[in-house]
Order: structure tokens, then C-alpha cells, then sequence
């Protein structure tokens, strides 16, 4: 049965690239309109996406609302994927394009005090600069287009094409952001 005020489409023949018949099954299911489906696809790769998303935005409550709104747009556009590749590459696709489409967004609603907290604000903490970062703190300091191109590129494996097309740069700018972001990176991971 379709869902209501779409046009109903035939049923789609969808490979997992990976062969796991169950997620083609899932992906085939949620497209016809299967919440059940759909609410499988999201527990298989919640925590993935979540992650991604986590280090190419900043502050977990965005992370978590950019993730929301990812699968909000793979449900609504579900009938679009062809299945070419995983659904899971599709996903995360998906997910990069929502991210970078939300940190370009000017017209965000609203603003959080508790991302403006240093480790310095902390009470009980010692002197900041004196304690080795992690790479998880280092990349979050990171200015936004080296974060994004760092997430993409080295934590994600894109190249730098593929990342100039997300971002609407040159795979010039993509290679100068990257070298920007591990510079920075080095200072930071060797104080």
C-alpha cells in the first residue's frame, strides 16, 4: 500500500552490496512504506552515521539533530535510492550532504551557551594546556572547513574530488584544507 500523497511505484529489486539479503529485504519494505523496515535500517546504522555526523558538527546536541534530520530525509527520499551501492553508502552520502548542508546554513534557529564552555570554565580541572589532547578534542578545535575536509578525507576516505564536489570547493582547496587541518592537528596533539 502506498504511502499517503505519493505516487505508487513498482516494487524495486535492491542487491545490498554487501549481500545481506535481510537489509535489501529492509530497504525494499521501508520504500513501500514500511515503518517497521525503515525502524531496522535505522538501529543497523544509527550509531555509524551518528558518528560521522558527531565529528563534522559541533557540540553533541547538533549531532544529534543533524543525525535526526539525515534520517528524516532517507525516509522521505528512500524511494530515490537505486540501489548502485549499499544502502549504507547511500546513507552516509546522505548524511555528509545533510551535515555540510547544516553547517552552511546561516539561518540556524538557535545558538547554545554550554558549546561557548572551555575545559578552563570546568570546575575541578587543572590547567588545560597542560594535559595531552585526544584526537577527538583536537579535531573539534579545528576550524570548520579543515574539520570538515580532515572528517572526510582521513576519517572517512573520500577523495578529494568526491569532498570538492560536497563542498562546493576545488580539489585545490579540499588538498590546502586537509594540509591546514594535520598542521594543526600536529601543534595541538604535541602541546
Amino acid at each position: 500500500m502506498p504511502r499517503e500523497g505519493l505516487v505508487s511505484r513498482p516494487p524495486m529489486r535492491i542487491e545490498s552490496a554487501a549481500g545481506d539479503p535481510s537489509e535489501a529485504a529492509d530497504v525494499a519494505r521501508a520504500a513501500a512504506g514500511d515503518s517497521s523496515a525503515f525502524e531496522r535500517l535505522y538501529r543497523r546504522h544509527a550509531a555509524r552515521i551518528h558518528s560521522l555526523v558527531r565529528r563534522m558538527v559541533e557540540g553533541e546536541a547538533d549531532a544529534n539533530e543533524v543525525t535526526q534530520d539525515a534520517f528524516v530525509r532517507a525516509w522521505e527520499r528512500l524511494g530515490t535510492f537505486r540501489g548502485e551501492s549499499s544502502f549504507g553508502t547511500w546513507l552516509h552520502r546522505l548524511a555528509v550532504n545533510v551535515a555540510l548542508n547544516w553547517r552552511k546554513s546561516a539561518a540556524r534557529s538557535r545558538r547554545r551557551f554550554d558549546e561557548e564552555a572551555t575545559a578552563e570554565d570546568l570546575p575541578g580541572r587543572r590547567d588545560a594546556g597542560a594535559e595531552r589532547m585526544d584526537l577527538d578534542q583536537a579535531i573539534g578545535r579545528l576550524p570548520p572547513g579543515a574539520r570538515q575536509v580532515f572528517v572526510l578525507h582521513d576519517v572517512e576516505g573520500f577523495r578529494h574530488e568526491e569532498i570538492a564536489e560536497l563542498m562546493g570547493v576545488t580539489a585545490g582547496t579540499s588538498k590546502a584544507q586537509l594540509h591546514r587541518a594535520r598542521m594543526l592537528l600536529r601543534d595541538h596533539l604535541e602541546r
